[in-house]
């Protein structure tokens, strides 16, 4: 059984390759959804999957890529989406 999370991550994530980071962890724990940049310096995210992947993606993404700085991480439990069949990154 599938399930989702949105996610807003803030601290230094952007300019440190942090959406390439997610998309890398993503395809290890075959997740789908997306990630992407907001305006106000925070990353925002849809992750879903099974929860031991889910769990997983969520742990990985939490530590961040070697230059970021996570200072944040606000968790949405949201339904799971018909919409995505990857995790890719939007503009």
């Amino acid at each position: 059984m599938a399930i989702a999370r949105r996610l807003f991550i803030s601290g230094q994530v952007q300019g440190v390759g942090f959406r390439y980071f997610a998309q890398r962890i993503a395809a290890r724990h075959q997740v789908k959804g997306y990630v992407k940049n907001l305006p106000d310096g925070r990353v925002e995210a849809f992750v879903q999957g099974s929860e031991p992947a889910v769990i997983a993606f969520l742990h990985d993404v939490a530590a961040g890529p070697r230059y970021s700085n996570v200072t944040g991480m606000e968790e949405l439990v949201v339904e799971p989406s018909k919409e995505y069949s990857t995790f890719r990154i939007d503009e």
